[in-house]
């Protein structure tokens, strides 16, 4: 295939946070001062200097993880942890004026905590100045033996993954004992992991907490972390690659020895693969016949992204130790679509349709999973699944604008190059994230209810695009956007590059495992102080946009709009017919003017976890509700809380919730009951 030059870098050359407890909030300092301002409308002036990522060699980023070891439990005391708690480092990053952020994990009696992650933020001496917690509990249990035994929690854990449908199911491992911090008192409890494969062929690798005593789950989450669609190729391109005798192989050198793996349509969680060769170091011929063109697609993205991270942000590696991970392409024989795994550092491709998931936003979306997993691994429960989902969209448009590539230029979409057979959900709209009926565009208190990630993403895609590019219509690289605000007020743009700056640090200095939605505006708040000042322009257009997608109040603090009435029918509608339907109704009275913008809808279906739901208004327009696309409490019930923006309705008259499946799932199901908040 044809060639262009691609840049390399060389290592060496609202709300009180109920996940995110900053103890000391950083003060205004020296070239970040409150009056730094940014004309209305302007990107944002630089950031202070010294609150920007240091450049560091992977040995010198490697000697800070040891240090942060040795003096691990003199850090304990000093932050009041008890003497059975100690710390396990687990990345440290540097700021260029010598503050150090340590990231640690944390042990009680010897075993593991889920959800007691917490972050010390040390001056350049060495001294503690504040520490940010996943939980502001305090760690203890009586017994650090569980009632319950390990085979039981085996036994309950695989019968879980079953009700899932997760096939071929076995045992990582024997469970391990923690201690589950992750919502309200600390409990001792068993983690079990349960490997496996999921419906649409993708590994699984469940981990299920269950409580030591009772057995009941305390909370489950999938250590592989994917996406769904079809790539397309971004054009010619260099890729990295190195000589081996006679034969060249897909292995950069340049970038942490990054290596493409051909799994040849293996699938499952141990599938392995072989490093692709060539003779003549011409890689693919640009076409989906060739199966050297995947390798390059994935190597691509994969290269593209570490130049980002290494250029933009000082980050050499998912773990900023200089290793470059794994990609994997030709995954099974009809797998569309992608996927992060821990186990294996690596992002994995199928090779399903036309094209497989190698499209530029879709191959970074993947990689910046392996950061969060490294970072504030945003993945034990709540809404902070939702939050992973939007960092990585975030860090995929970033990427994908840093690229410069001319088949496939920068914009705030994820997804809109693939083929999504048919479903249009799969794709994002950052500027208006509703566009799909999988995404909402703004917070509400239940958005987690339904354990839909993607679904929850929408408020922080949303957030970044306004805090990027500002609300009302504009074009960006010839896109045409129009975002909105949840109070219909404007918010001013900083630029995408101040966004990504916040980000970046909001995720590797102040989240935790724990941030939902009220600890990453604090987090990013947190970021901005840093880089901006405290009460800086550019901090309080991030408390504006926060606002206008209702995490929080404005910097002006204007009134929030008062909840509204609830309706509710509790009559069972059964599915019949073919293709199998069901209606039920609600008869709205006494709203005046129109439905709000954030109109959400209780839903509880039974029997009918494939359903498509869709709420209809009184004047017949049809609103697909998000999530209705598979169980999220196994295959006979969907139950969750969602939100459409309903503003172009009038409120009063009669609102329908539908709920359809196809004719090969037969008829059983019915609609339970479902509930309107205005």
């Amino acid at each position: 295939m044809r060639r262009s030059s691609l840049q390399t870098s060389a290592i060496g050359a609202l709300v009180a946070a109920a996940s995110l407890l900053v103890v000391a909030l950083p003060s205004t300092t020296a070239g970040a001062s409150p009056s730094s301002a940014a004309a209305p409308g302007q990107p944002a002036p630089p950031p202070r200097a010294g609150a920007l990522p240091a450049q560091l060699t992977p040995a010198q980023q490697k000697g800070l993880l040891t240090r942060a070891g040795a003096d691990r439990a003199a850090t304990a005391r000093a932050i009041g942890l008890s003497g059975k708690e100690q710390l396990v480092p687990r990345s440290v990053l540097k700021d260029a004026d010598g503050t150090v952020h340590t990231r640690y994990e944390r042990t009680f009696d010897g075993i593991p905590v889920l959800g007691g992650d917490l972050v010390v933020h040390s001056s350049a001496s060495g001294a503690v100045k504040s520490v940010t917690r996943a939980t502001q509990a305090r760690i203890t249990v009586p017994s650090t033996t569980p009632v319950r035994s390990a085979a039981s929690a085996t036994r309950s854990s695989l019968a879980r993954a079953k009700g899932f449908g997760i096939a071929k199911t076995a045992p990582a491992g024997a469970p391990r004992a923690v201690v589950w911090a992750g919502t309200g008192r600390p409990v001792l409890a068993w983690e079990t992991v349960i490997n496996g494969i999921q419906d649409d062929g993708a590994p699984s690798e469940l981990h299920v907490i269950t409580h030591g005593t009772t057995g009941a789950e305390l909370h489950r989450y999938d250590g592989v972390r994917k996406g769904t669609g079809h790539s397309q190729h971004s054009g010619p391109v260099t890729v990295g690659s190195s000589r081996f005798g006679s034969f060249f192989n897909l292995t950069d050198n340049g970038r942490g020895s990054h290596r493409t793996l051909d799994l040849n349509g293996k699938w499952g969680w141990d599938a392995v693969g072989t490093v692709l060769t060539d003779t003549d170091d011409v890689w693919g011929d640009g076409t989906a016949s060739n199966r050297q063109t995947d390798g390059v697609d994935a190597a691509y993205g994969a290269q593209v992204t570490w130049d980002y991270f290494a250029e933009k942000h000082n980050r050499y590696g998912l773990r900023n130790d200089g290793d470059g991970g794994t990609s994997r392409i030709h995954y099974g024989t009809d797998y569309r679509s992608a996927f992060w795994q821990d186990s294996c550092f690596c992002v994995t491709h199928g090779d399903g349709g036309t094209a497989p998931h190698t499209s530029l936003d879709v191959t970074a979306h993947e990689w910046a999973h392996g950061l969060t997993a490294q970072t504030a691994k945003l993945y034990y429960f709540g809404e902070a699944g939702g939050l992973a989902e939007a960092s990585s969209d975030i860090f995929a448009t970033a990427v994908e604008f840093h690229a410069d590539n001319d088949h496939d230029p920068g914009d705030y979409i994820i997804k809109e190059k693939v083929d999504t057979a048919g479903w249009p959900w799969m794709v994002r709209n950052m500027d208006r994230p509703s566009k799909t009926a999988m995404h909402t565009d703004y917070w509400h208190p239940r958005i987690d209810s339904g354990r839909r990630d993607w679904y929850m993403a929408g408020p922080a895609n949303h957030w970044f695009y306004l805090l990027s590019e500002g609300s009302g219509a504009k074009t960006v690289n010839g896109v045409q956007y129009d975002s909105p605000t949840h109070d219909g007020l404007p918010v001013a743009r900083i630029g995408r590059a101040a966004a990504e700056r916040i980000w970046y640090r909001a995720l590797t200095v102040y989240m935790t495992s724990t941030t939902n939605y009220a600890g990453a505006r604090t987090a990013t708040l947190a970021a901005a102080a840093d880089l901006y000042g405290v009460g800086s322009t550019v901090h309080k257009r991030v408390t504006d946009a926060w606002g206008a997608v209702n995490v929080g109040q404005r910097s002006g603090n204007p009134t929030p709009r008062p909840p509204g009435p609830e309706f509710e029918n509790i009559t069972d509608h059964p599915l019949t017919g073919t293709p199998a339907q069901a209606v039920s109704s609600i008869t709205v009275s006494g709203v005046p003017g129109n439905a709000p913008n954030i109109l959400t809808i209780d839903t509880n279906v039974m029997l009918a976890s494939t359903a498509d739901l869709e709420l209809i208004a009184p004047d017949g327009t049809v609103y697909p509700i998000a999530g209705a696309y598979g169980g999220i409490e196994g295959p006979n019930l969907y139950q969750g809380t969602v939100a459409v923006d309903a503003s172009a309705e009038v409120a009063n008259g009669t609102w329908k919730l539908r709920a359809t499946k196809g004719p090969y799932e037969g008829a059983a199901g019915y609609i339970d009951s479902w509930k309107l908040y205005f």
